[in-house]
């Protein structure tokens, strides 16, 4: 395997790592090149990015509003 190309299970995992940490540039590269590529993988991103979203809300609601 070259070292930018990367499965749809290693980059859904660097998707979810990169929630808690900055990727290295290799990773980053093969991450974005991958979901260029790939038709599943984009949709898993935007899911993460909504679950992230929605707990950020979760977290800062009030009965108050």
């Amino acid at each position: 395997m070259t070292p930018l190309r990367r499965t749809c299970k290693e980059a859904a995992a660097l998707l979810v790592a990169r929630e808690d940490r900055e990727l290295p540039l290799a990773d980053r590269l093969a991450l974005r090149m991958h979901l260029f590529a790939c038709r599943a993988c984009p949709v898993f991103a935007r899911q993460l990015r909504i679950m992230r979203n929605a707990m950020s809300q979760w977290r800062h609601y009030s009965d108050e509003a």
